[in-house]
């Protein structure tokens, strides 16, 4: 299978919690596929449909530490101007907060639409990943030939809740996975596995009459005689772990 493989790094990025609204702000680990989506949406300029398009994903950092924040809270207030109008006007106050942030992220994205490798190499708009002043930059951007493979390493990467029932290693995340801008940005949450620490295919549990394969990046480098392997999400259909890998 031919995909876009997409390797950018910035200085730091934050993916915010949904459910935090003031005190602190967490970051996920990883950025949730409704961030994945809308950073597409940017290079290309435009929303494209998501059905029929899949991600893979391998997301690093090199440090985790907190900043502080502070938000412009604004409330109407009745104001005189010169003479004897009276107008509305704003007046607001500050509020500070602990922002979590990730130190150097680094993002391998692997999209299934190699004719996308114009628009990656040409943004329509400038390159970001998590709040909008968290620039990145674009290192390599190239067409590749995905091969199949049992044997595969997996890290640093997103896999789907079911994955579960294989290992016992990652951290289960309710994640934001798409936004319908047609329904005043309406959010659909799932359940995912954050899977940063290594685990190759061979240590998987398995279970009768199932046969699983995955998709192996051949460019990615070789750990114990194994390749990187990926496992794709999309954003509106059915996220089956054996569906993906298989």
């Amino acid at each position: 299978m031919q995909v876009l493989k997409v390797v950018g790094e910035g200085l730091i990025t934050s993916f915010r919690y949904h459910h935090f609204m003031q005190g602190i702000q967490p970051t996920f680990e990883i950025p949730p596929p409704a961030t994945i989506y809308g950073h597409i949406c940017s290079v290309l300029g435009e929303w494209f449909d998501p059905g029929g398009v899949e991600f893979a994903i391998h997301f690093s950092f090199q440090s985790r530490f907190q900043d502080i924040e502070h938000t412009h809270i604004l409330t109407p207030a009745t104001g005189k101007l010169p003479g004897t109008q009276i107008a509305k006007v704003l007046e607001g106050s500050t509020n500070p907060f602990i922002r979590e942030l990730l130190f150097k992220p680094r993002m391998i994205l692997y999209i299934n639409r190699p004719e996308w490798v114009e628009a990656f190499r040409s943004p329509r708009y400038p390159v970001v990943l998590g709040r909008s002043q968290d620039l990145f930059t674009y290192t390599q951007v190239e067409v590749i030939e995905l091969r199949k493979d049992k044997h595969v390493y997996l890290e640093h990467t997103l896999v789907p809740y079911n994955f579960v029932r294989y290992t016992g290693k990652g951290i289960v995340a309710l994640l934001p996975r798409f936004l319908d801008y047609h329904k005043k940005r309406y959010p659909e949450f799932s359940r995912y596995v954050v899977l940063h620490r290594r685990v190759h295919s061979r240590d998987l549990l398995s279970f009768q009459d199932e046969d699983l394969n995955f998709w192996t990046d051949p460019t990615s480098p070789e750990i114990d005689g194994d390749k990187l392997g990926l496992i794709f999400h999309n954003w509106v259909d059915k996220d089956d772990a054996l569906k993906q890998m298989a």
